[in-house]
């Protein structure tokens, strides 16, 4: 306590059989202070740890920002997903995430092109395992509907080359959104479970063979004015399961009340009919009218 950076001495004792037995251990101020026992192993140190490890820390505890590809300098494509998977037929998935959006491993996004009315995104991968040459591209478009009054972008295509000629296509026309806005949806897939927004574009080439999904997918490609999101258009609709057995539900009680309804209101025209129902008239004969003689 009088010198915190002098080493301290500690020690035990134990008893024998008839004797006492003494051992000592020194341990210096780095080993006493518990936070640099901790990460010791790691070769981390608090006071002078380095920004390159601090970044690295900081990948770990939290998601990857969105890809931003530019085109002629300006920025034209923003790209993000919680988890980007592919697999060939009943194989494992191949989890690509880390390769598109770990900032350490920047994927390859030079074949990418931006224009007025298209726009593709190319990620380039090289060799993934057994694929060589992996390229996954998707292909958009901006289009002006007069219906509309405004541009709205749509993901066309989804492209998965590998082995350097082969290449599986799915077309995602339920993929769009306003040409200001972003476009959002939990999961993009080609899987049943998923909706299927990527359709195999024929199923006699290789895309019948093969899945892709994304999950929390976000992408804006046209009119991207920073590297941050316009407002996003989500892919969620209304008519969702639990939604329409809520409208079957409600429906099947509002005919139950008009019938109930119905059925008092025929109840009170009823009673209404015996109040005001006219009284029969039974004329009298004469002889019921002439006094009886008994009586007289």
């Amino acid at each position: 306590k009088e010198n915190p950076h002098q080493a301290t001495r500690v020690t035990s004792r134990r008893d024998g059989e008839y004797g006492l037995e003494s051992e000592e251990v020194i341990l210096t101020p780095e080993d006493e202070n518990p936070l640099r026992r901790i990460l010791q192993p790691f070769k981390w140190h608090q006071p002078g740890m380095s920004l390159s490890k601090r970044k690295l820390l900081q990948s770990l505890m939290g998601p990857y920002g969105p890809l931003s590809v530019s085109y002629n300098g300006k920025p034209c494509i923003l790209f993000k997903a919680k988890r980007l998977a592919i697999r060939y037929r009943n194989h494992t998935f191949i989890d690509l995430t880390e390769r598109v959006f770990n900032p350490s491993l920047p994927v390859d996004t030079k074949g990418s092109i931006c224009t007025k009315d298209k726009a593709m995104l190319s990620l380039r991968f090289g060799d993934v395992e057994d694929l060589r040459g992996l390229v996954i591209r998707l292909q958009m478009s901006n289009t002006f509907y007069e219906a509309a009054g405004q541009n709205w972008f749509t993901l066309d295509s989804v492209h998965i080359q590998y082995n350097w000629t082969q290449e599986a296509t799915f077309n995602a026309s339920e993929v769009y959104a306003p040409a200001t806005s972003s476009y959002h949806c939990q999961h993009v897939s080609s899987l049943h479970k998923y909706d299927t927004l990527l359709v195999p574009s024929s199923h006699t080439d290789t895309s019948a063979n093969w899945h892709i999904t994304f999950t929390d997918f976000q992408i804006q490609a046209f009119n991207v004015q920073s590297e941050k999101f316009a407002s996003a258009s989500d892919c969620a609709t209304f008519l969702t399961p639990a939604i329409l057995m809520g409208l079957v539900t409600s429906l099947i009680l509002l005919l139950v009340l008009a019938y109930a309804l119905h059925m008092v209101v025929h109840l009170k025209h009823i009673d209404r009919y015996e109040e005001h129902k006219a009284t029969v008239y039974f004329p009298r004969s004469p002889e019921a009218e002439l006094p009886d003689k008994n009586s007289l």
